[in-house]
């Protein structure tokens, strides 16, 4: 049991950890919103990997020759979705900078709903089926033991790692912003965190054609 907590934790953060465009875009978010928006992203991009471990305890080996032929359109589809978040975000930044520069700082900083971010980031995460590979590839090589009891603690596990790195992710992005509260360093910043998003993204539809 605690030798599949202890897989499931590691899984968890190494899926976690390398912070690639969703990560990148969860900071920025966190950043213009109240922090439960973040939090609420963050718990999304969590429940993702969580799905994704579990459906790799539960036989991810037969998803394995069925997502291969969908793992290149489905690295396209997230390029596209990461870069019309990308825009929108950039286009939020101007909006805010122009609305303060006119005198309504009302409309400076757009809240989202918690619940609408957990569910947009969580749509996001799940566009990337090259994490349920990376989950199926630690179980078929014995990462994690194969009973009931050991998979569920492997699949908490693995949720609870990454929604911690998200969380704290989340929370970098809130202090970020608390630090940044001039209209120019959040219009920059806003500008910034798009145009990494959008290079990111970028990069997913070059390695998809490699």
């Amino acid at each position: 049991m605690t030798g599949a907590a202890v897989a499931g934790l590691l899984a968890g953060y190494g899926i976690a950890i390398p912070v690639g465009a969703v990560g990148a875009h969860l900071v920025a978010v966190a950043a213009r919103a109240p922090w439960r928006t973040g939090a609420g992203a963050a718990l999304g991009i969590a429940a993702a990997d969580g799905a994704y471990a579990l459906v790799a305890v539960a036989g991810g080996a037969a998803l394995v020759p069925l997502l291969a032929p969908v793992v290149t359109p489905l690295r396209w589809a997230s390029a596209v979705v990461l870069l019309v978040l990308a825009a929108a975000s950039a286009r939020t930044a101007l909006r805010a900078h122009r609305a303060h520069r006119a005198g309504t700082p009302a409309a400076d900083r757009p809240v989202t709903a918690p619940h609408r971010a957990f569910w947009t980031f969580l749509g996001i995460t799940i566009l990337n089926p090259m994490t349920v590979l990376y989950f199926t590839a630690l179980v078929l090589g014995g990462h994690a033991t194969t009973g009931p009891a050991e998979a569920a603690v492997f699949v908490a596990a693995a949720f609870a790692a990454s929604a911690s790195w998200q969380l704290l992710l989340a929370s970098t992005g809130t202090l970020l912003g608390h630090a940044l509260t001039g209209p120019r360093a959040r219009l920059l910043t806003g500008l910034a965190s798009s145009a990494l998003v959008a290079g990111l993204a970028v990069g997913l539809v070059v390695r998809s054609g490699t």
